[in-house]
């Protein structure tokens, strides 16, 4: 609920994400942990709006511009996070998403008090993607073994056989952008 002011001096940029155990862990199986539903999913949520207003009561203190916003990511809700910014690192912010082709509204799915807090926000859709990079396969010398290169090249070029978009960055490295979801945009 605190702030780090000290921090987001230096850094330009604070943020927090949800900490709950399973959503928040690592899975040593690789098994798939489930989305947060209904009562744990609220709670989550009104989480981050309690954060999201305490942080922007702090921010205002600052009396200079700055990024405050709630990402809510759809379907993977576990990974939505309160976000701040000031300084230089707002414009990164508020370029870090791509605009999808079919803008949606914001569906508020969310009942009682949680509801009403949810709506007096406002909203806007953005795509949330995985990225690979064309350096991200590197020269066969480069790995332990042959074998270890080919098992990563034959995994990136199946993955590349899947839907994406792709960009050349301006020193040659192409990106590769797949869509998984939606991410919401939340502000007052």
């Amino acid at each position: 609920m605190k702030l780090d002011l000290d921090n987001l001096k230096h850094n330009e940029r604070d943020y927090t994400k949800i900490w709950v155990h399973p959503y928040s862990g690592i899975s040593l199986t690789n098994s798939k942990i489930p989305e947060p539903k209904t009562e744990t999913r609220k709670r989550i949520l009104n989480g981050l709006l309690d954060i999201y207003e305490s942080w922007k009561n702090q921010l205002e203190l600052l009396n200079e511009p700055y990024y405050l916003k709630i990402w809510l990511f759809e379907p993977r809700f576990s990974k939505s996070q309160v976000v701040c910014a000031i300084g230089n690192s707002i414009d990164f912010y508020q370029r870090i998403f791509n605009i999808p082709e079919n803008v949606e509204e914001f569906k508020n799915n969310f009942g009682g008090i949680t509801k009403n807090r949810i709506d007096s926000f406002n909203w806007e859709c953005r795509l949330d993607e995985d990225f690979l990079f064309s350096s991200d396969i590197e020269n066969p010398e480069d790995y332990k073994s042959e074998k270890e290169y080919l098992e990563d090249k034959k995994w990136f070029n199946n993955r590349l056989k899947k839907k994406h978009n792709t960009k050349t960055l301006k020193d040659g490295t192409e990106t590769y952008a797949f869509e998984i979801g939606k991410v919401w945009i939340g502000e007052k």
